[in-house]
């Protein structure tokens, strides 16, 4: 019981509101702009994974966004502040100066930036869970099969400009096109298992190495 009691101001309430307060932002405005296929990215169930995990101060919930985008997020910052110098990388967040879509509406893309270090601060508040990997990389490879069973494909010419197409890149790394190097089938297979043993594992190893076990975490602040 006495646990149970300390463990609810593990994460500060002003912490738990104010990313409370973006969400009830950015979910109705990602909605309208970008329609509900685009909370299938991983980075946007990162965000609501997250926003669970902090009122529940769950180890598990919070352990899975950061093995699964902590890689990723860190390759759009640098990413983003190669674009900010005019220069061009790997074009992930040219998105972000393009003048067509709205400032406020890209600004709220800056989420990306920060949600990583959150997410670092959550995992060493909190404890990071083993179990992060298997339920990540399972979650992760079915939305991969969703997305290339039934949403848009690269290249598609949809209705509205903004809807996602190739979500989570599961017909290549370009959304104007397909690749065309290998069958669409194994594209996908060799893609989840790039995700797990190249992003996910290597992640997994770090923060099991660097952060308290979640018995660790509640005793240390017991």
């Amino acid at each position: 019981m006495k646990t149970s009691t300390h463990s609810s101001h593990l994460i500060p309430l002003w912490l738990k509101v104010a990313y409370t307060v973006f969400m009830a932002v950015l979910i109705p405005v990602y909605w309208y702009h970008y329609g509900p296929t685009n909370f299938l990215y991983f980075c946007d169930i990162a965000l609501l994974l997250t926003l669970a995990g902090m009122w529940m101060e769950s180890p598990l919930l919070i352990s899975m966004p950061a093995v699964g985008i902590l890689m990723p997020q860190a390759l759009w910052c640098v990413d983003y502040f190669v674009q900010l110098s005019g220069h061009s990388m790997t074009g992930m967040t040219a998105y972000m100066f393009d003048g067509a879509k709205p400032l406020f509406l890209r600004s709220l893309s800056l989420f990306h930036g920060w949600l990583p270090f959150l997410l670092v601060f959550l995992v060493c508040r909190l404890g990071y869970d083993k179990r992060a990997l298997k339920g990540w990389s399972g979650l992760a490879s079915g939305l991969c099969v969703v997305a290339f069973l039934w949403l848009p494909k690269a290249g598609e010419t949809l209705p509205d400009p903004n809807l996602p197409r190739n979500v989570d890149y599961v017909f290549g790394m370009n959304d104007a096109q397909p690749q065309t190097w290998m069958s669409p089938e194994l594209y996908l297979l060799t893609w989840i298992g790039v995700l797990i043993m190249v992003v996910y594992v290597p992640t997994h190893f770090v923060l099991k190495k660097v952060c308290p076990t979640p018995e660790h975490a509640a005793a240390k602040r017991a």
